[in-house]
């Protein structure tokens, strides 16, 4: 990893990999490294610093431990009810060889974690699903995905927080709001955070 100075008011992590940038998030939110504000990336973290403090912010960030186990939410999961009945589900078949109900059985199967969010307020990068699902993204981007659109794009699944353009491969659909501005926080969906998707009746 290295520490970048990013600003004045705060301190750039670039890591090697998404899993390391997770790592040292965790380490960050869950140790004693006094900051205001923590921004995950794909591969990086971004950390703000209190007004004056970015040299006592660095010298924290030196000292601290990183597990080499991820420290996430594992205890508190959150479910998402889906209809799987996107769009790109025959293309998905195709690209992966299993069947549409083999891909529901692999989305809902493995329990995925918030990497990071992006895109559009309230946007999670999950990762950590069945490799099976790892499928790129579409050649043409569509210019109207519905919120609550689920998607496929590498690694990564994801829910559409609000109506949008996107070149996610749609597999699915929830009614779960992803972005409330009349919840705090807004975003039902922080880095961290672990998720389990269950097929509606």
């Amino acid at each position: 990893m290295k520490l970048l100075p990013y600003g004045d008011t705060a301190l750039l992590l670039d890591c090697d990999s998404l899993d390391e940038a997770r790592r040292w998030f965790a380490a960050l939110e869950w140790g004693p490294a006094g900051y205001e504000d923590l921004v995950m990336g794909a591969q990086s973290v971004l950390v703000r610093a209190h007004p004056g403090s970015v040299p006592a912010l660095r010298d924290s960030i030196e000292k601290t431990h990183v597990e080499e186990e991820l420290q996430t939410y594992a205890d508190h999961v959150i479910e998402i009810g889906a209809t799987y009945d996107g769009a790109d589900l025959g293309e998905v078949a195709e690209l992966t060889g299993l069947s549409r109900s083999a891909i529901v059985s692999a989305h809902t199967g493995t329990l995925w974690t918030v990497a990071f969010g992006g895109f559009a307020p309230g946007f999670a990068y999950l990762c950590g699903g069945d490799p099976r699902l790892n499928v790129p993204r579409r050649s043409s981007p569509r210019t109207r995905i519905p919120a609550g659109a689920i998607g496929l794009a590498g690694e990564f699944s994801g829910i559409y927080p609000r109506e949008s353009p996107g070149g996610w491969q749609i597999i699915g659909h929830t009614d779960v709001a992803i972005w409330d501005l009349d919840r705090e926080p807004p975003a039902l969906l922080l880095p961290g955070h672990t998720v389990r998707f269950v097929e509606s009746p």
